[in-house]
């Protein structure tokens, strides 16, 4: 295996992070665990989409993944070997709760107790994330997110596993990108459970985040030390096409959709007076009941922030038209006209930072991680399985510099953490798109360092000064 880092630009911004900032790789349950049946795990609602036919690439799905349930101590040696100090996990729900209520699940359970043990043997923290989309499926037939029960049942479900790691761990992440859960899984349909019904979506949004303020509260309450609790949001930076008050207004739209509907009730303890407004003209009302507000204002020790690309926006379609058939004011996405990643993401590192300057703005005293970075390449791996990924690395290199660049205009940003440790099963994509810094033979299950990962260690040594 070639051993030598890519030979890539570095950007010198990199070199003003300070010793103390953190560095990790993620990843989540049904992306890298496999084995779905096993020591009783119930079916999610991703078990559910990736059996409809033409839902998922090739008709893919996480039965096997990565084998991480397996070969657990062989990927915690892993991470040890980047030099990262953190590694963000999620814990998958039908593990540890089947059905998504009852008791807890104890051989489920146990794997992770095994996994936080080896992580800290290895001197590396783990940084749990109690839910990334893997919903019980007997949740979702009693009506999933759009239903209020489901956020008292997350509490409950958080609850059984702050029990049992909560002696080890120390960072809590409750959610992670509740827009992608919303608006992915309940309008739009390209992610599970894969339905078509804005007002269930938006009914979603403010029952993730009812979920993630009952689940803090109680944590916090139970807590008998010192903890970090959150919540992950994925984002950009959105800005108008040009100056015209139609794009201005869709900007505003975009913006509101995607990241204020989110911020606003956690810091603010209110929704976005104009987001309101919008739902209104739509004949959306958010189902907030007394005292709500205050439970999804929780404070915050850390907001995690996921970002990949970012995009102008335009109130005018394609033909001139400023509503859609359904007399919808339009909102249609503009392009840069940058490069783009295996996803067809623009590469805009430049939106990165004026994204964290904004929510530094926006939401004061509210430190950040980033939790997820990182891009999906059409990787080429030699005979040996290595793969020397320069776009990824240069991605890397630019991202993190734009990280380094908002702290020194006031941004809060104390860690970044690569997406992802190993190419993984990528949702509606399957295995079409990798994004690892460790290359996976599906069929063998041997796992590869690429460039990029060679050049995270190397990087992450320097910026330590080790």
């Amino acid at each position: 295996m070639d051993t030598t880092a890519p030979i890539v630009g570095h950007d010198p911004a990199i070199d003003t992070l300070p010793a103390s900032f953190r560095w990790g790789v993620a990843t989540s349950a049904y992306q890298i665990e496999g084995a779905h049946e096993e020591d009783g795990r119930g079916p999610s609602i991703w078990d559910t989409y990736c059996r409809t036919p033409g839902m998922v690439h090739n008709d893919d799905n996480g039965d096997v993944a990565c084998d991480h349930y397996h070969r657990m101590p062989e990927d915690v040696a892993l991470i040890g070997s980047l030099g990262v100090d953190t590694y963000r996990f999620s814990v998958a729900w039908p593990r540890v709760q089947p059905g998504g209520k009852g008791p807890v699940n104890a051989p489920g359970m146990a794997f992770y107790d095994r996994l936080v043990d080896e992580l800290l043997a290895k001197g590396v923290d783990p940084w749990v994330t109690l839910y990334h989309w893997d919903l019980p499926q007997e949740l979702e037939d009693a009506g999933g997110w759009p239903v209020r029960d489901t956020a008292y049942r997350f509490a409950d479900y958080s609850m059984l596993v702050f029990d049992a790691l909560s002696d080890r761990v120390r960072n809590w992440t409750t959610l992670n990108e509740p827009w992608c859960s919303a608006m992915l899984g309940y309008y739009e349909g390209r992610q599970a459970p894969g339905r078509q019904d804005f007002g269930a979506a938006i009914h979603a949004v403010h029952h993730l985040l009812l979920g993630h303020g009952l689940a803090t509260q109680r944590m916090r309450e139970a807590a008998t030390e010192p903890m970090e609790f959150g919540i992950t949001l994925n984002m950009g930076h959105a800005a108008p096409a040009s100056d015209s008050d139609a794009d201005r207004d869709a900007a505003r739209r975009a913006d509101g959709l995607s990241r204020r509907i989110y911020l606003d009730p956690l810091v603010h303890g209110r929704y976005p007076a104009d987001i309101v407004e919008d739902m209104t003209a739509r004949g959306v009302a958010i189902p907030v009941e007394a005292g709500d507000l205050e439970v999804i204002k929780q404070p915050i020790e850390v907001l995690g922030v996921n970002y990949y690309s970012s995009s102008m926006f335009s109130g005018v379609d394609e033909d001139g038209n400023t509503e859609d058939a359904d007399g919808v004011p339009v909102c249609r996405e503009v392009r840069y006209g940058r490069p783009v990643t295996a996803m067809d993401w623009e590469i805009v590192p430049e939106g990165f930072t004026k994204l964290l300057v904004q929510i530094g703005l926006d939401y004061p005293g509210v430190p950040m991680v980033i939790t997820e970075n990182g891009a999906a390449f059409d990787d080429k791996a030699d005979e040996n399985g290595f793969v020397r990924d320069d776009d990824r690395t240069a991605y890397l290199d630019s991202h993190i510099a734009a990280v380094a660049k908002a702290r020194t205009e006031g941004a809060d940003i104390r860690g970044y953490f690569a997406w992802s440790l190993m190419d993984n099963f990528e949702w509606s994509y399957g295995y079409d798109k990798r994004f690892g810094l460790v290359h996976v033979d599906y069929e063998t299950q041997v796992r590869t360092l690429k460039g990029s990962a060679l050049w995270y260690r190397d990087t992450i040594r320097r910026v330590r000064g080790s």
